[in-house]
């Protein structure tokens, strides 16, 4: 079933982005040598730094600081590549194409 709800979510998820339709996003980072503060100083002094059209929604961070999960938003992927080429030297990416659970659902119980 798993294997199952995966393919029945790509479809979707390329229709979006031929349309250009804004996409979820979960981005894990992992703080390469464990060091949060590195990343927390970047951050207080240059902010973000987003490209436009690249929306940050909301984070989370493990309770022993190694790792940050994010929720973003943007209509193009392209864009991580020029936001992580702001971090990459303290922080590990890995980004992934998500949808709520309410729409994974609805794909899935079509598919059944």
């Amino acid at each position: 079933l798993a294997h199952r709800g995966r393919e029945a979510l790509r479809p979707n998820i390329l229709q979006r982005q031929q349309q250009r339709e804004a996409m979820l996003f979960m981005v894990i980072e992992r703080f390469k040598n464990r060091d949060a503060e590195a990343v927390y100083r970047r951050f207080e002094e240059k902010g973000r730094m987003l490209p436009d059209g690249l929306k940050y929604i909301a984070s989370w961070v493990e309770t022993n600081r190694n790792r940050c999960f994010q929720l973003m938003e943007s209509d193009d992927p392209r864009l991580f590549e020029q936001w992580i080429a702001h971090w990459q030297d303290l922080v590990e990416f890995e980004v992934i194409p998500v949808v709520s659970s309410e729409e994974a659902a609805k794909a899935i119980t079509r598919m059944l």
